[in-house]
């Protein structure tokens, strides 16, 4: 199992967010839970981004609710952690 590390950028993306619909933040919550089990599992449609953020990664938590990410070993501990960038609308992410 991953774990989630959360950037600056993205706590202050989480809060604008679930303000505007706090029943986002019960499905963002199980999303990130279901990333840290298993980042790839189908119903995430985890996937790769090309462009300006070529290398990192995004997954769907509804229908119009994206988590941008990055994958990346941890040189403390030499374990995979879930770095989390971004979140917020298709429009916003990308």
């Amino acid at each position: 199992m991953r774990e989630l590390v959360l950037t600056p950028k993205f706590k202050r993306a989480y809060r604008k967010f679930v303000r505007r619909d706090t029943r986002l933040q019960v499905r963002i919550e199980n999303v990130l839970q279901q990333m840290q089990e298993d980042t790839f599992a189908a119903h995430l449609s985890t996937h790769k981004l090309g462009g300006e953020l070529l290398g990192l990664q995004a997954c769907s938590c509804g229908y119009d609710c994206r988590i941008v990410f990055s994958i990346e070993r941890d040189q403390a501990t030499g374990k995979e952690v879930i770095i989390l960038l971004d979140v917020g609308t298709h429009d916003e992410v990308y």
